[in-house]
């Protein structure tokens, strides 16, 4: 028998949610660009995270989804987000696995 590890990773099949930190955020939009179909600039300026309909959702702390063929973008875009505030971490443990905050 086999036993493997799984690691922090997208290539781990686990399911991943993303959130913004809109205090952090400096509207560059980068994110936006990434992985629109997830992350979009309101009227204020700053990035926040979009649930499955496509509705902004504008609480702060909110949380989506991760869809499985976005992973690598939502990944990108916490990588390349200059403000540092996109937070994507595992939905079974809420341990961050990319972001500012990330093990």
């Amino acid at each position: 028998m086999t036993v493997t590890h799984e690691a922090p990773s997208t290539e781990s099949g686990e399911e991943l949610e993303v959130w913004i930190d809109q205090d952090l955020c400096t509207g560059d939009g980068i994110c936006a660009q990434y992985a629109p179909e997830v992350f979009e600039l309101d009227i204020d300026g700053l990035a926040y995270v979009k649930d499955s309909g496509d509705e902004l959702l504008q609480q702060p702390g909110a949380t989506t989804r991760v869809p499985l063929p976005l992973i690598r973008d939502v990944v990108d875009s916490a990588k390349e987000c200059p403000g540092d505030c996109i937070h994507v971490r595992r939905i079974s443990d809420k341990v961050e696995v990319y972001g500012p905050d990330a093990e």
